[in-house]
């Protein structure tokens, strides 16, 4: 509970500029191993696919289906790279941390990256920057813009406050059940290292207990994160929204 980030302080002498290093080093353990499934998936294709590429075949038809469900597939076909992307990447990183947690001396090393409110908070920020560029893409300015004001025109302050919001819930929402997963794992574990052999066998039964709710709590984190972002960008794109 005590461990420290291993934080880079005034990076490029700005003083308030400072990088987790454990949160880098996560996030690109978390694109390697993303890189190395995708890639391991698309070899050897096959008509008739089986074993991995099979399982791989079945995520990108539930990332077709949440996409059908919030938006026609003429427009949200060229959405589903970025939810592929995004299902898998979030829960490959929320996984990390469930495995183990890595700690030297007490600094934190090994982690989900999306238990720092930083990583969230920027996919959720891609995201909402995301919907309106495509928004303007698809409708051109002048559609788009008048979303804005329907179907009264006082609704603007609101509707633009409702874009910061999106993007704080969306991140947080995703940042909170991880983080709060790791925080009971930690205390767990701690328990599970006083030396009382009724304390270490007892303290075993929650742990591998909470471990499998947490591969759940991930996996159910992703899928509406995910949902969510098909959700923002259906509202932009769409003209029944």
């Amino acid at each position: 509970m005590d461990h420290e980030s291993p934080l880079y302080h005034d990076l490029f002498g700005i003083p308030w500029l400072d990088f987790n290093l454990s949160t880098l080093l996560m996030t690109f353990i978390s694109c390697v191993i993303v890189f190395i499934i995708c890639t391991l998936a698309a070899r050897n294709l096959q008509m008739k696919p089986t074993g991995f590429q099979n399982f791989m075949e079945w995520i990108i038809e539930f990332v077709k289906g949440i996409i059908g469900d919030t938006m026609d597939w003429k427009t949200g076909k060229v959405f589903l790279p970025l939810g592929l992307t995004l299902l898998v990447y979030i829960f490959i990183s929320n996984m990390l941390g469930v495995i183990f947690m890595g700690v030297w001396g007490h600094t934190l090393w090994w982690k989900s990256p999306t238990s720092d409110p930083s990583v969230t908070l920027t996919l959720s920020a891609l995201v909402v920057i995301l919907s309106h560029y495509y928004g303007v893409k698809v409708k051109g300015f002048k559609e788009y813009a008048s979303d804005f004001t329907k179907p009264v025109p006082f609704l603007l302050p609101f509707k633009i406050i409702e874009e910061f919001t999106n993007t704080l819930t969306l991140g947080l929402r995703l940042f909170g059940n991880i983080f709060a997963g790791e925080i009971l794992l930690s205390l767990i574990t701690s328990m599970a290292m006083i030396v009382i052999p009724v304390t270490t066998v007892v303290s075993i039964i929650p742990m591998v207990a909470w471990q499998g709710f947490s591969l759940f709590i991930g996996a159910i984190q992703a899928f509406i994160f995910t949902m969510l972002t098909m959700v923002y960008l259906s509202h932009k794109v769409s003209s029944d929204h």
